[in-house]
């Protein structure tokens, strides 16, 4: 069984004055499988972000379905949907949209842990100083306020957040694309090392194509709110069967290996 499974998600947005709603997200299926990397791309606009929104179930869809692990996200009871956001969670572009700018670091860091009390007050620091550890940022960085830290250290903080309750599925939206581009390195290696480690999914939301081909195992292609090819990265970039895909990859900035 796959971890994720998208069938037919559907996600309209209403408009005012008798207007045809904007389709959002058209039809779109796809699925996760334990431990990989799918990323979702396009260009702005495509509907990106808003499918990985209708997975967690932070919008609801107007029609289709999501399963993790196989159990309907859609049907979720409250009390269920809580322990589904200890399976699911996110990591947003912007690191101030889940890192409150009126608490130290340390804090918001273990917020998920207060929300699905997880742990004592001191399990809780001890797990929270582990994983800041663990992502780069040290002990003295620990009472420091957002406006105090760094772009790249503010994500890691962000990516520690969302691994505080053991998530077996990441949604990354855009994580890196607002960092300098040694510092998306950075990241994107820690990404890579943690899913070594945890078995973690990712459901990688961007617009990058190198950043896909260097990190992803699967890529679904969107335009216009559908998905318009699907392929593993390796025949993607060999062999795109979509003009629109061809157009995407011939965007990608060549380098030129160093010579020797």
């Amino acid at each position: 069984m796959s971890l994720l499974e998208v069938e037919a998600l559907t996600k309209v947005f209403r408009r005012h004055h008798g207007e045809p709603g904007h389709r959002a997200v058209d039809q779109v299926s796809f699925t996760v499988e334990p431990g990989e990397t799918m990323a979702l791309v396009g260009e702005s606009g495509a509907g990106k972000s808003t499918t990985g929104r209708l997975v967690l179930r932070l919008i609801e869809p107007d029609s289709g379905s999501v399963a993790l692990g196989g159990a309907d996200v859609r049907a979720l009871s409250r009390r269920d949907l809580r322990t589904f956001r200890r399976r699911a969670q996110m990591v947003f572009q912007d690191p101030h949209s889940s890192l409150d700018p009126r608490i130290p670091i340390a804090e918001s860091v273990a917020e998920p842990l207060v929300v699905h009390r997880i742990g004592s007050r001191a399990e809780r620091r001890d797990r929270v100083a582990d994983l800041l550890e663990r992502v780069g940022i040290g002990a003295h960085l620990l009472n420091r306020y957002p406006a105090q830290l760094s772009g790249g250290q503010l994500q890691r903080a962000a990516i520690a957040r969302a691994l505080t309750t053991d998530p077996e599925l990441i949604v990354c939206d855009e994580p890196v694309s607002a960092l300098d581009v040694s510092i998306q390195a950075q990241v994107i290696n820690l990404l890579t090392d943690l899913q070594a480690e945890r078995g973690i999914a990712y459901l990688f939301i961007t617009h990058d194509l190198a950043l896909v081909e260097a990190f992803a195992d699967t890529v679904a292609v969107m335009r216009n709110g559908a998905i318009v090819e699907q392929a593993t990265v390796e025949q993607l970039f060999r062999a795109p069967r979509q003009e629109y895909t061809r157009e995407l990859l011939d965007a990608v900035p060549y380098v030129p290996a160093p010579q020797a």
